[in-house]
């Protein structure tokens, strides 16, 4: 068995994904206007909503009007161990909603964090683990999938969540918070892709912005 102290990034991962938990559970009817992604901005130069990474060989295009918090959540990455790679939410994560708060976090760590790990599956054990212990329930079994040449593992979860709406007669809902996790084990980095949004359709919308460019043969 690992020691929780030993998974490392994993566990920033969930703790960020708790946080959006959280704040999205304590609803109110009063609420700001939340900007919904809409169409992207006829130029495509320079686009600052299009996130690349050439050592992985990836690009994300984040969704229109929504918050990058990657910066800020930086705070604690281990040099040559983790990082973390992209943190964007629809709307800010100290903002209250009656929504689930979707969001995307991209996130890197050293193989060699975890002894014995040879393989995508091997990553399974800790991201499930911390998961469940904050409620998320698994969504199906995990299952290895290409994406544009890339050999990933795919993990679903969900969440049902206790909604209060603050109105004269207090009524109470429930929201389902859907996770899911694609896992890369490229050039001894996990690279983990971790989705959050409120549906099944959303969540496929929000994958559809992840492209890889095509992998480079070993003998380049």
């Amino acid at each position: 068995m690992h020691n929780r102290s030993e998974y490392g990034l994993v566990a920033v991962i969930v703790a960020l994904i708790s946080l959006n938990l959280t704040l999205t559970a304590h609803a109110q009817n009063k609420t700001a206007p939340v900007t919904k992604p809409g169409a992207k901005p006829a130029a495509q130069t320079d686009d600052p909503r299009l996130y690349r990474n050439i050592t992985f060989g990836f690009r994300y295009q984040i969704p229109y009007g929504w918050v990058d918090r990657t910066q800020e959540m930086q705070e604690g990455n281990e040099t040559g161990k983790s990082a973390l790679l992209l943190a964007v939410f629809e709307r800010p994560p100290d903002a209250i909603g009656d929504t689930v708060n979707s969001a995307i976090v991209i996130a890197s760590e050293s193989a060699a964090s975890y002894p014995g790990l040879k393989k995508a599956e091997d990553y399974l054990g800790p991201l499930i683990e911390l998961a469940t212990a904050k409620g998320f329930k698994p969504d199906g079994e995990p299952y290895a999938l290409e994406v544009e040449s890339r050999q990933l593992l795919r993990a679903d979860f969900v969440k049902t969540l206790d909604v209060k709406t603050n109105e004269a007669k207090t009524t109470n809902g429930q929201l389902t918070m859907r996770q899911c996790t694609l896992i890369l084990l490229a050039k001894g980095q996990i690279v983990s892709f971790t989705f959050i949004a409120g549906s099944e359709d959303e969540l496929d919308d929000l994958m559809d912005s992840l492209h890889f460019t095509a992998a480079k043969s070993s003998t380049h």
